[in-house]
């Protein structure tokens, strides 16, 4: 015989299961994503991300900094070299998504539309799929009048089919015991390699400290001959592996290429808002027992006095007086069997960053 007291009980028992049961539907969609997202990152998934920086995706941001930019840009210069291209087109992707000799030409177009809407002039060694000897683009470069010299490039690995390895590098020419080294470029190379490698959200290499390389590295003693024939402010940029499969797909986008021209105009923004020295104005003036030479260092911050130095055909000299208010050099050159002497002279700012070194050729210095 049934209870009848025992009914509520019974019907509460039905309702509480039933609504565990519709609630455990409802949430099963949700369950069933979450799941799905999680197995997608642990196999791996191939879909490509990255992340817009404001200034890329906000238009107020962006013209915030073109408006603090303007001002650092104007009346500069910039000569940008897409590596490779025309004849050379052998470097493709794992997946043959992309070709090196493109996506390098796509970050300096992009890059060139940055500097130009910063103010800036640009020249490219070429703007479409052509051939450029690389002499030709050292050449080209110096004729320019250009204050910058920046080449693009995208890397492979030493190792034949290392599909894993991905980072992001910029050279310089030169080690800091050689003469042909200039701090100067090593300074560009440091300021660029930070912010691409923030904007693309990659590392440095593994065998450097900040991701900046000599050119020295890959070819001892004699560097990359872009940088090495180029006589003016001069990096080469390697801003990913498109080796690697997964940067490959991000590579393939043209906005994702707009990022690495972006990450490098914002490096060269951030150097520029540093200063450098410049030197200029040289006046030579003869006696009958030595030569004086003269020179004004142009930088708002000041010269740190400690950091000048000055070369005679290659060995440093110090017969030579710095007047910091005013910012002049005064050298005093005596009478050598060398002739003609090559002086040239360096030194940094109280950012730490160092002039493009200006060299001077006297002729006839024999006084005797």
């Amino acid at each position: 015989m049934l209870n009848n007291s025992s009914i509520p009980n019974s019907i509460y028992r039905y309702n509480i299961v039933f609504y565990l049961i519709a609630f455990f539907l409802l949430l099963l969609p949700i369950l069933t994503g979450c799941f799905s997202v999680q197995n997608e990152l642990q196999k791996g998934s191939n879909q490509p991300y990255y992340v817009l920086p404001p200034e890329m995706s906000k238009e107020n941001e962006n013209q915030k900094l073109m408006n603090s930019a303007k001002p650092l840009f104007f009346g500069k210069k910039f000569f940008l070299d897409p590596g490779h291209g025309g004849e050379d087109r052998k470097s493709v992707g794992v997946n043959k998504r992309v070709v090196e000799a493109d996506i390098n030409l796509a970050v300096a177009l992009e890059l060139r539309k940055y500097l130009a809407d910063a103010g800036a002039d640009v020249i490219l060694s070429r703007d479409k799929d052509t051939t450029i000897a690389l002499s030709d683009r050292s050449e080209l470069a110096n004729k320019s009048g250009a204050d910058f010299f920046i080449s693009i490039h995208h890397n492979a690995p030493g190792r034949y089919g290392d599909e894993w390895i991905d980072y992001t590098s910029t050279y310089y020419h030169g080690k800091d015991t050689n003469y042909e080294y200039t701090p100067m470029c090593q300074d560009i190379a440091r300021y660029v390699q930070r912010d691409l490698s923030y904007a693309l959200r990659t590392s440095g290499g593994p065998g450097s400290f900040d991701g900046t390389y000599s050119d020295y590295n890959i070819y001892p003693g004699e560097g990359f001959s872009v940088l090495r024939k180029t006589k003016i402010p001069a990096i080469l940029v390697e801003c990913a592996f498109f080796t690697n499969a997964y940067q490959e797909e991000k590579l393939a986008i043209r906005e994702y290429n707009r990022l690495e021209a972006f990450g490098i105009f914002r490096g060269l923004f951030r150097y520029l808002k540093s200063g450098y020295p410049v030197w200029k104005n040289p006046v030579i003036e003869r006696t009958n027992d030595s030569v004086a030479v003269t020179l004004h260092a142009e930088d708002s911050l000041g010269i740190v006095e400690t950091s000048v130095k000055v070369f005679v055909n290659k060995k440093e000299i110090h017969t030579f007086d710095f007047n910091k208010a005013q910012k002049n050099l005064h050298i005093i050159l005596r009478p050598a069997d060398e002739n003609p002497m090559i002086i040239r002279v360096e030194a940094r700012n109280k950012n730490g960053n160092y002039s493009y070194p200006i060299e001077l050729k006297i002729d006839n210095i024999l006084l005797k």
